[in-house]
């Protein structure tokens, strides 16, 4: 094809497949190579748009859309291999400006970090660029085709799944967490957990830039009559509403009693030995408040108390004083007996202790860690990265399962928790492991004393609801700093306590039965059919592959 002047043009340098510069229907296709870095940084910019979807602008709404500007970018690429690049460039932006936050800790690794990531978004952006590309001449985008709503979000689940994985960061920020308080679609988390509200978001993006983009509209037909724009937009719009009827119809797990939690959060505070004192004079304010359970934020004690026997005394004390269990949580050199064969009496744990008036009654050690905030991957390689940012100087040690402690006799029954800290609460699965388990109630011991004037403290705090509706359980996030907060079954806030608020508090956490949730009961169903279906299609592309190549070679 041609231009005015009789001269080919061809946009990202792709030979295979060529584009109207002029006036016409296709003429906001990019004409000139030296556009396309021009179109990256674009990618980029529209990448980070998902963003304002998250805590703290919360505009949940946005989730539904906010795909649509860099799906346009990119199914503006002639060949496949820009449209991967300008979808990596999307993805680079959005973790970027997702978790900008990170900043101290990683300080310039934040851009590797994104581009990483961002990576996970190509395999999205070449079948999105398939399903919505321009065809010369006009017809029915391929959008329309049942097919492509299902490969096309199935593409954008398994990035995320695979960078959900506690090497790259775990799963941050994934598309569906963003409705954490979408309260029309929310219980659908109980179905397929944040890996469903993913997909269905990814689906209706999708459909909607398919009936937004240029070059829709067919030239045969005017704007009124365009049924090529109105079948995508007729379709996204059958498909949120199915999704709100279908959320509205998920039932509510019956309540079954209720534990009183006094909740301690002493503020940013720095120093173990302040730190610890001002936790044990918030408890002492709990006394006559009718409390089943006290919980401390994540690091409230930074000492082994297996080691500091008076300070493990003054727990039990309070124990005594209140009539209750105090779940704490340590960050200190494990000592003595107490300590893994393998440190050597000196690894540093992170653990949720469970202490009553006679003693400590069980323990959790942390399992999964933040990169770079409590370990360096690669650290013979990356061990620079301490000189120049806050991460971690030295590597904390691992837990090796999940533990369900048991808090006591209440109204007759056996109330059990199901501990979890910090970075672990964005894990789907491990909240639903613990319901599986028995745990009655979710509790997260949290800190984000870094990072008090971001989003972080929010979007952290946001995802126990994602974890109360997928487990069916309610979730306690009790942070050191803020935000504390908590969520019953359906998602509902039952208190928050900002970054800026101190002391105690006592929120009253509606038990649920026994019952399991359906993504409790199968798990993750939702990204491993999305893998089966994106390996279907790669196995068929492979196979025309390999007919053409055939059939060019016996000519």
């Amino acid at each position: 094809m041609a231009n005015g002047t009789g001269r080919p043009v061809s946009v990202g340098g792709a030979p295979d497949q060529v584009a109207r510069g002029g006036a016409g229907e296709h003429a906001w296709l990019v004409p000139t190579r030296r556009a396309r870095w021009r179109y990256r940084v674009l990618s980029a910019l529209f990448g980070a748009v998902p963003a304002v979807a998250f805590p703290a602008p919360s505009a949940w709404p946005v989730g539904l859309v906010g795909l649509v500007p860099a799906t346009l970018v990119i199914v503006a690429a002639v060949a496949w291999r820009e449209a991967a690049i300008r979808a990596w460039c999307s993805g680079t932006g959005f973790f970027v400006a997702t978790c900008y936050w990170l900043a101290p800790t990683t300080g310039p690794f934040l851009v590797v970090l994104g581009l990483a990531l961002g990576a996970t978004w190509m395999p999205w952006g070449v079948l999105v660029w398939t399903a919505l590309r321009p065809r010369l001449p006009p017809r029915l985008p391929g959008v329309c085709r049942l097919g492509w709503v299902l490969v096309v979000p199935s593409a954008w689940v398994v990035g995320e799944f695979v960078r959900s994985w506690e090497g790259f960061g775990g799963p941050w920020a994934l598309l569906g967490a963003s409705q954490w308080n979408a309260r029309p679609v929310l219980p659908l988390a109980a179905v397929g957990g944040t890996w469903l509200l993913s997909f269905l978001l990814a689906a209706v993006n999708l459909l909607v830039a398919a009936a937004v983009m240029p070059g829709a509209r067919s030239p045969r037909r005017g704007p009124s009559r365009d049924w090529r724009r109105a079948g995508p937009a007729f379709a996204a719009g059958l498909l949120v509403t199915a999704m709100v009827a279908c959320a509205a119809a998920m039932p509510i797990p019956a309540t079954t009693g209720t534990l009183a939690v006094g909740v301690v959060q002493p503020g940013v505070v720095h120093g173990a030995d302040a730190r610890f004192t001002d936790g044990v004079e918030a408890t002492r304010t709990l006394a006559g408040a009718g409390v089943d359970l006290v919980v401390w934020g994540e690091s409230s004690v930074g000492f082994d108390l297996v080691d500091d026997q008076a300070r493990l005394r003054q727990i039990e004390e309070l124990s005594r004083a209140l009539g209750v269990q105090i779940l704490v949580n340590t960050d200190a050199r494990r000592a003595g007996e107490d300590a893994s064969p393998d440190d050597g009496g000196g690894g540093i744990y992170k653990s949720a202790v469970l202490v009553g008036p006679d003693g400590p009654r069980g323990r959790y050690d942390k399992m999964r860690l933040v990169p770079f905030g409590e370990y360096i991957p690669l650290r013979p390689v990356l061990g620079w990265l301490t000189a120049v940012t806050e991460a971690a100087a030295e590597n904390r040690r691992r837990g090796d399962r999940l533990t369900v402690l048991d808090a006591g006799e209440l109204n007759g029954r056996t109330v059990r928790l199901g501990p979890l800290i910090c970075f672990e609460s964005a894990f789907p699965d491990m909240a639903r492991h613990l319901a599986n388990d028995g745990a009655d109630v979710i509790v997260v011991q949290s800190a984000t004393s870094t990072f008090q004037d971001s989003w972080a403290p929010d979007q952290h705090a946001s995802l126990a609801a994602l974890r109360a509706v997928e487990s069916g359980r309610p979730v306690l996030h009790a942070t050191l700093t803020g935000v504390s907060t908590a969520f019953d079954t359906s998602g509902r806030q039952l208190f928050r306590l900002g970054t800026d608020e101190r002391g105690a508090y006592v929120v009253d956490l509606p038990l649920a039965g026994a019952t399991s949730t359906l993504y409790a009961c199968l798990g993750d169903w939702v990204p491993l059919g999305s893998l089966a279906v994106v390996a279907a299609v790669a196995l068929g592309a492979a196979v025309r592959a390999l007919r053409r190549h055939r059939r060019a070679t016996t000519r």
